[in-house]
C-alpha cells in the first residue's frame, strides 16, 4: 500500500520532463511514486489534459511540482481532487483571467531578447542559456540547449478556469538569481498565494543547480500531505 503522496513533475518551457533528472531518484528511493508528465507545449488545455492524465498513473494523493511555464500547469491541473499539495520552482502562477504573458510583462528579463520565433514555435537563442541556466556548467547549459523543446507561439496568451493556490496548500522556491521569470513577480506571486517560500541564489533551474534544495521542499510538503491525511482519518 502506498503510504507517501505521489510526485508528478510538469516541465516548462524549452525542456521536457527529463529536466527533473537531479531530483527524481532520490524521490523514489525515499518510497515516492514519482512521474514527470510529458506535453507537447502547443496549448495550455492540452498540457493540463496530460497531466490529469498522467495523475491516473500514479496512487492518490499526489504533489504537483512545476517549474517556470509548469506552474500555470499545476495552478489548472491542481483544481482535481487528487491533488494534495502544490510546488512551484521559479514559477508562474495565473490568477483568474490572467495569463503567462500578462505576469511575465510586468516584469519584463533578459532572456526574451534571446528568442526566435520560426515555425510557429519559440526557440532559444545558445547565447539565451546564460539567462536561463546560467549558474551550471559550460557542459550542461550546451545540454540545456541541444535538448530545448520550444513551445508554440501563443502558448503564454491562453487562459483557463481553475486557480488550485487558492484552495491547495502551496510551497513556492524562488530564485534570487533568475533571468526568465523576474524574481520580483517570483516574490509577488509567493506572497499572493500565501505560499511557504524558500529563496536560493540560483538561475532558472534550481532542480539543476540546487537539487538537494528542491529535494527538501518537495520532502517537506509531502511531509505535510500525510500529517493532514493521518489527521483526517483520526
Amino acid at each position: 500500500m502506498q503510504t507517501k503522496p505521489s510526485i508528478v513533475f510538469c516541465h516548462g518551457i524549452w525542456a521536457d520532463g527529463s529536466c527533473f533528472n537531479k531530483v527524481i531518484p532520490t524521490l523514489q528511493a525515499e518510497g515516492h511514486e514519482v512521474i514527470a508528465a510529458q506535453y507537447g507545449l502547443d496549448t495550455l488545455a492540452g498540457d493540463v489534459a496530460a497531466v490529469k492524465r498522467t495523475l491516473g498513473r500514479v496512487s492518490s494523493p499526489a504533489i504537483l511540482v512545476g517549474h517556470s511555464y509548469g506552474g500555470a500547469v499545476i495552478t489548472a491541473a491542481g483544481t482535481d481532487d487528487r491533488v494534495a499539495g502544490l510546488v512551484y520552482i521559479a514559477a508562474v502562477a495565473p490568477d483568474a483571467g490572467e495569463t503567462v504573458d500578462s505576469q511575465l510583462n510586468k516584469f519584463p528579463t533578459e532572456i526574451f531578447s534571446h528568442i526566435e520565433v520560426a515555425d510557429g514555435r519559440v526557440w532559444l537563442r545558445p547565447e539565451g542559456v546564460a539567462s536561463f541556466a546560467g549558474d551550471l556548467s559550460e557542459q550542461e547549459q550546451k545540454v540545456v540547449w541541444a535538448t530545448h523543446y520550444a513551445p508554440a507561439a501563443d502558448l503564454f496568451t491562453q487562459k483557463l478556469d481553475g486557480v488550485a493556490w487558492r484552495s491547495k496548500p502551496s510551497s513556492y522556491i524562488l530564485a534570487t538569481k533568475d533571468g526568465a521569470v523576474h524574481p520580483d513577480l517570483q516574490r509577488f506571486l509567493a506572497k499572493r498565494m500565501g505560499a511557504t517560500t524558500y529563496e536560493v541564489a540560483s538561475s532558472h533551474v534550481p532542480m539543476l543547480s540546487n537539487p538537494n534544495l528542491v529535494i527538501d521542499v518537495i520532502r517537506t510538503a509531502a511531509n505535510a500531505v500525510r500529517a493532514r491525511s493521518t489527521t483526517a482519518g483520526r
